[in-house]
Order: structure tokens, then sequence, then C-alpha cells
């Protein structure tokens, strides 16, 4: 497939003209026009750039990409080396922020609720766009429970903060993948007994405390691998590309 076919595919599917990101979404550093493989990954790190030149990939499909609302725009440095890796290697650069969290069947959120066995119940702020959701499990965990159901699914053991009252059960959840402990009030608004993201605040002890609410702590990397993975996924299915996923370890 051309790359700007596999572009116009990709926000076909993820619409990313329906949500205001911090980053630009879609096509971020051109190479060559024929794709046949592609290495998916969550962050497009130098170590990711080498292992998909080692594959000899034609693109790489991720989810954190570069261009960042903020960030410097001189293309020196750590960045230039990534970029001057991707332009030397003739490798496209393809990146998908909240339009892959936020995806009904291939996004972030779905993927982790299918991990975790949580019924998707809607989006926590109310419409379609909501990066951060709601559900309930069939039966009431326990907050050990729902921590080791955690750490079997992501392979990774979560930080939980525990509300004052230890023993409360948790049957209604919500969730978001990557930075989301500034949901944390809107999910207590909510009734709901627990959050789950993948990074944690000072702030968000104290809150989850006081607000009755466990929270869970599982890790941005850990909790965002697998849209991206279902994404590459659905693409070697559907259009028969060559596509691997590499998973490049963060602790964070």
């Amino acid at each position: 497939m051309n790359n700007l076919q596999l572009e116009a595919l990709l926000n076909q599917t993820l619409s990313p003209h329906l949500v205001k990101d911090y980053c630009p979404n879609g096509l971020q550093v051109e190479g060559k026009q024929a794709i046949k493989k592609i290495v998916t990954g969550v962050t497009a790190s130098q170590a990711l750039i080498e292992a998909a030149v080692e594959a000899k990939a034609d693109a790489i499909l991720v989810h954190h990409g570069y261009f960042w609302k903020g960030e410097p725009q001189p293309i020196t440095g750590m960045k230039g080396k990534r970029i001057r890796s991707l332009i030397q290697n003739d490798i496209n650069l393809y990146a998908y922020h909240l339009p892959l969290d936020i995806h009904p069947r291939l996004g972030n959120n779905t993927q982790l609720a299918g991990l975790l066995d949580i019924k998707v119940e809607g989006g926590l702020e109310g419409h379609a766009q909501s990066v951060a959701m709601h559900g309930s499990f069939n039966v009431a965990l326990t907050g050990k429970q729902l921590e080791d159901r955690i750490d079997n699914a992501l392979n990774r053991q979560p930080l939980h903060i525990e509300p004052n009252d230890a023993d409360k059960k948790i049957k209604t959840v919500g969730w978001c993948t990557g930075g989301g402990q500034d949901y944390l009030e809107l999910a207590s608004k909510f009734g709901l007994d627990a959050f789950i993201s993948g990074e944690i605040s000072e702030r968000t002890t104290y809150i989850a405390r006081e607000l009755g609410i466990h929270y869970f702590a599982a890790g941005h990397h850990a909790t965002e691998r697998y849209g991206v993975r279902a994404l590459g996924e659905w693409l070697a299915k559907e259009y028969n590309f060559d596509v691997e996923f590499i998973d490049i370890d963060n602790p964070v």
C-alpha cells in the first residue's frame, strides 16, 4: 500500500479530526512510498527506531510520536537523532494519540477493559470522545483481588492507594490509560468504587483516601501497549500487512 493511502485508511478508522489533541495525528515523518512491513510500538524512542531498522520495516506506527504542543521546535539533539534515523532509513512514522485511546474497538481504554473483564458502560465525561470511561465488574472485588487481576493481566504490579475504608468492595470502576489521575474526582462524583490509570501524582493519594475510592496506578506504558498492538493486528488481518509489535519495556 502507498504510504499516503495508509494514512488515509488510518484516519478513516480513527477519526482524528474529531479530537482536540496535543500533537499532530497521522503521518509525522515521511519515508518510502510502498509499505509492506510495519513495526508497532508504544513510543517512537530511539530504541524502537533501531529495532524497526533491524526488522527492515517500511513504517513505524506508535501511540506516542513527536511534535507535542509546547515542546521546543528545533530538530536538534535527541529529537534530531531520532528523526535523522527515520529519514536516513526511509521509514515512515505514523502516530495516533487520543484517537487511539478512545476508539471503541481498537482503543487503549477498550483493550484494557477487555483484559480486566470490565463491562464498558460509557464515557466518564458524557460524550463519545471521552478519554475516561466507566463500567462495572460482574462480581464485586476486594481491593487486593483487583490489584492481583491487574498484575496478572499487565504483568506489572500496580500501586494501589486504598481509601480510608480499605475494606470497601469494588463493583463500579472508572479508568483512563496513560496519565488519567486527574479524573479521580469526577469518578468520585459518579459514585465509582475504584479508578485505574497509568500514572499517579502526589496529590492523588490524599484525594483517593478522602473521597473513599480505590486508586490503581498500573503504569503509563503498561496500560497503553494494547491499542497500538490491536491496530497493527487489524491491519495485518484486513490488509495483509506484515506487522510486528515490538515492546520496548518502560517501568513508568
